[in-house]
C-alpha cells in the first residue's frame, strides 16, 4: 500500500480508528458496566444480605476477596485461548457464563454456597477484563489509545452511576414474589449479562480483517497502522507466551496493577455503606444516588486526563498524578465526618484511581506483541487483581488492629507507593523509554512502514 505522506495519513488514520471505536465501545462499555456492576452489588447488598443471612463482617470480607483467587488463576488460559478462537466467541461465553452464576448469588443464604459461587464468578468472569485490553489492541495504534482506553473505563463510573440507583431501587423491592432485595438485584443483573452476551456474539468482529462495516481502503489502513507497530514492538517484547510470565517489565507492571487495585477495591466494596455513614441514611435509593456523585467526577476526570496523556505523550507522569491524588483522597475520605466534604475526598479518591487505569493499560501494551501480549497482558491483570482479594482483608485487619481510619490509610499509603513505581518505570523499564512524549507513533511507523 503507497501512502503519500504521514501528513496525509494521520487525519485517514484518525477517522477510521474513530469509526472502529463508535462501532466497538458502546457495546464493551456496556458488558464491562456489568462486569463491574457484577462485582460491586455486593457493597449494595452488604447491610441487608448479611442481616438475612448472619454472614459475619470477617466472612463477607473473605467471600468479596475470594473472587478473584479463581479469577485470577484463570486469566492466563482464558486471553490465551481467546487469540486462537478469536474475541466474538471467547468474551461472548465469559458474559454469559459469569451472568449465569451471579444470578446464582440469590441462592447464597449459607457461607460455604457464598465461597463457592464467589469462587465460580472469578473463574467464569476470568479473562473478560485482559481480553478486552488485548481486543483492542488488536485495532487501536498506540497514538489514540488512551483516550479509547479511557471510554472502555467509563464502565466502572457508569455501573455506580446508572447502577448504584438500580441496585437501591431493585433493593427496595423486598418482599416482591417473597424474595429479598438482594436476591431480586443478583437475579436482574445477572440475567442482563447473559442477553449482552448473547448480543454481543453476533455484534462482535474478531479484527480490522474481519470488519465488514470498514470500506477496503479503511480496512487497508488501519491494518497496516496495527502491523507497523507489532513489528516495531518485536524488538521489545519478550519472545512467545510462556516468556513474558518472566520478564522483568511485566512483573513490574503486574506490581503496579497490585497497588492501583488495592487502592479500588479497598473502596468500592464499602463506597455504599461510608457514603449511608456519613449522611446518616440505610443503604437505598437515597445512598444509591449519592453514590453517583464520585463516579460523575471520576467519569469527567478520566474523560480528560486520558485524551491529555495522548495528546501530550506525557502518560507515566499523568498516571503518576492520578494515582497520587487517589491516595490523598481515599485518607482524607476515612478521617473527614462532614457528609460534603467526605463525599469530596471520595470523589478525589474515585476519579484518580479510575483516571489512572487507562493511561497505565497504554504502557505495557505499547511493548507486547503476539502470545506474549496475551499471556503478559493476562498476567499483568491477575496478579494485579490479586490486590481485589487482599484489599478488603488488609482494611479490616489495620481497622482491628489500629482503628477505624487505619484501613484506609494503609490502602492510601499502597496508592503512593503505586504512583511512585509508575513514575520510575521511566528508568527501570527502558525499553519503553520512546513512548513518553511521542504523540504521533503509530503515524511515525506507519510512514516507516509504507515507504
Amino acid at each position: 500500500m503507497s501512502l503519500a505522506s504521514t501528513a496525509e495519513t494521520a487525519p485517514n488514520l484518525a477517522a477510521v480508528v474513530r469509526k472502529a471505536t463508535l462501532r466497538l465501545i458502546p457495546i464493551l462499555l456496556l458488558m464491562y458496566i456489568l462486569a463491574f456492576l457484577d462485582r460491586a452489588n455486593l457493597g449494595f447488598a452488604k447491610v441487608a444480605f448479611q442481616a438475612d443471612t448472619g454472614i459475619s463482617d470477617a466472612a463477607y470480607a473473605l467471600g468479596a476477596g475470594i473472587f478473584f483467587l479463581g479469577y485470577a488463576a484463570f486469566e492466563i488460559p482464558s486471553n490465551l485461548i481467546m487469540r486462537r478462537v478469536g474475541a466474538k466467541i471467547w468474551l461472548a461465553r465469559i458474559m454469559v457464563s459469569w451472568g449465569i452464576v451471579s444470578a446464582l448469588m440469590m441462592f447464597a443464604t449459607e457461607e460455604w454456597i457464598f465461597y463457592l459461587l464467589r469462587v465460580l464468578l472469578g473463574i467464569t468472569e476470568a479473562g473478560f477484563f485482559p481480553g478486552v485490553i488485548l481486543f483492542l489492541t488488536y485495532w487501536i495504534p498506540l497514538e489514540f489509545r488512551g483516550r479509547v482506553n479511557g471510554l472502555f473505563y467509563f464502565g466502572a463510573p457508569l455501573a455506580f452511576i446508572f447502577g448504584g440507583p438500580l441496585s437501591g431501587m431493585l433493593l427496595d423491592l423486598d418482599g416482591l414474589g417473597g424474595l429479598a432485595g438482594w436476591q431480586i438485584m443478583f437475579l436482574v443483573t445477572g440475567a442482563l449479562t447473559v442477553v449482552v452476551g448473547i448480543i454481543a456474539f453476533f455484534y462482535l468482529d474478531n479484527g480490522p480483517r474481519d470488519a465488514k462495516w470498514l470500506t477496503e481502503p479503511e480496512r487497508a489502513l488501519l491494518v497496516a497502522a496495527i502491523d507497523s507497530e507489532d513489528e516495531a514492538k518485536a524488538d521489545h517484547s519478550p519472545r512467545g507466551a510462556l516468556r513474558a510470565l518472566a520478564d522483568p517489565k511485566i512483573l513490574y507492571f503486574a506490581a503496579i496493577y497490585f497497588a492501583i487495585q488495592m487502592s479500588v477495591y479497598g473502596i468500592t466494596f464499602y463506597l455504599p455503606t461510608q457514603i449511608a455513614e456519613l449522611v446518616g441514611s440505610d443503604v437505598g435509593l437515597g445512598v444509591g444516588l449519592l453514590t453517583a456523585v464520585p463516579w460523575g467526577f471520576a467519569l469527567l476526570v478520566t474523560f480528560v486526563l486520558s485524551r491529555l496523556a495522548d495528546r501530550t505523550g506525557q502518560r507515566r507522569l499523568i498516571a503518576a498524578s492520578a494515582l497520587f491524588a487517589a491516595a490523598i483522597g481515599i485518607v482524607l475520605s476515612g478521617v473527614i465526618e462532614n457528609p460534603i466534604l467526605g463525599l469530596a475526598s471520595l470523589s478525589l479518591g474515585a476519579a484518580g484511581f479510575i483516571a489512572v487505569q487507562p493511561v497505565f493499560w497504554t504502557l505495557p501494551t505499547s511493548f507486547v506483541v503476539g502470545a506474549a501480549a496475551a499471556s503478559g497482558i493476562a498476567l499483568i491483570n491477575s496478579l494485579g487483581s490479586l490486590g481485589g482479594f487482599v484489599a478488603p482483608i488488609a482494611k479490616t485487619w489495620a481497622e482491628g488492629a489500629f482503628g477505624p481510619a487505619a484501613g484506609l490509610t494503609l490502602l492510601a499509603v499502597i496508592a503512593a507507593v503505586g504512583a511512585l513505581l509508575i513514575f520510575l518505570s521511566k528508568w527501570f523499564v527502558p525499553a519503553i523509554k520512546a513512548t513518553d512524549g511521542d504523540k504521533r507513533v503509530s503515524e511515525r511507523l506507519l510512514a516507516e512502514h509504507s515507504a
